[in-house]
């Protein structure tokens, strides 16, 4: 039983040591991957040959460029349908204010119904130090 152990041990042995006992092993040559393909010349990039504008010509300003970059994209405005039109006539939408968006953050507008407690906190001036403390009635 010892001797058909050590047999069965030293098989596994030799199977799992690899091809290279045997010379199928490729003969210590490692693969080198750089030898697959040429490695292209760099190149220089073409001269565009870009000149600074000239002062006194016309420029694009930031909102000049940005309103021709939603041209390009999406070509203008879409018209919208009458059910769409009428539904924002009756919302208002020509009578909203321009800072809405602002608005709606700051401390003063009531949007919900915050509480005492929040408002307190809300409306608390903000002070020169690292802790936080609020006095609530």
């Amino acid at each position: 039983m010892r001797k058909s152990l050590t047999l069965l041990t030293a098989m596994a042995a030799l199977a799992t040591s690899g091809c290279a006992l045997f010379g199928g092993g490729g003969g210590g040559t490692k693969l080198d991957e750089f030898r697959v393909a040429r490695n292209a010349p760099l190149v220089i990039p073409p001269d565009y040959s870009l000149t600074p504008p000239r002062a006194g010509t016309a420029s694009l300003t930031a909102e000049g460029a940005q309103s021709q970059a939603v041209q390009a994209l999406f070509g203008g405005p879409a018209p919208r349908p009458a059910s769409e039109t009428g539904l924002l006539e009756k919302a208002g939408a020509d009578r909203a204010a321009l800072g809405a968006r602002s608005v709606a953050g700051s401390p003063d507008t009531a949007v919900i119904d915050k509480g005492a407690l929040t408002q307190t906190i809300l409306a608390t001036p903000a002070g020169d130090t690292q802790i936080a403390s609020i006095q609530t009635p």
